[in-house]
């Protein structure tokens, strides 16, 4: 809904939809390009799209953190693009996998951010007019996504 609103390109891949099943509607993706893929890196299905010299900078969400995310995003860096990973917008069988996963981008030179920072640099100003269509989006209680600041695995802070 968000890049809806700002008007910034979103597409969807799927991992073997024939075998695994489309995304679910409830993310309200029905409208978006979908690519399916077998590799975990969704670089390769969208590739020719990754290609335009005006993207300099992917947002990326999805689950399975230590799989598709992780790979998306390493791949993405060696092109020389800023891959933006929105942690409360990723997830994974368990908060391990995730956790470490989200450390390993970071290390590898992605940027950890979470959906309401993301869309607010977006935005850049509250005078926007399209700032009324994102409040009810911010204002929605986020998820407990398990991620603490500085938690035991260090994720997202700590030395």
């Amino acid at each position: 809904q968000g890049c809806r609103i700002l008007g910034v390109p979103a597409l969807v891949t799927e991992q073997r939809p024939e075998v695994l099943g489309p995304t679910v509607p409830e993310l309200g993706a029905q409208d978006l390009p979908r690519f399916p893929k077998t590799a975990f890196s969704m670089v390769g299905a969208a590739g020719p799209l990754l290609g335009d010299p005006k993207i300099r900078s992917v947002l990326l969400c999805g689950i399975e953190a230590q799989a598709c995310v992780l790979q998306t995003t390493l791949d993405l860096l060696e092109r020389g693009l800023d891959g933006h990973v929105v942690v409360d917008a990723c997830s994974s069988r368990s908060q391990a996998e995730r956790a470490l996963a989200l450390a390993r981008m970071r290390q590898a030179g992605a940027f950890l951010s979470t959906f309401e920072s993301v869309v607010l640099l977006l935005l850049r100003d509250a005078a926007d007019p399209r700032f009324k269509q994102i409040l009810p989006l911010i204002k929605e209680p986020p998820p407990d996504t398990g991620l603490i600041l500085g938690g035991p695995l260090g994720a997202l802070g700590g030395p």
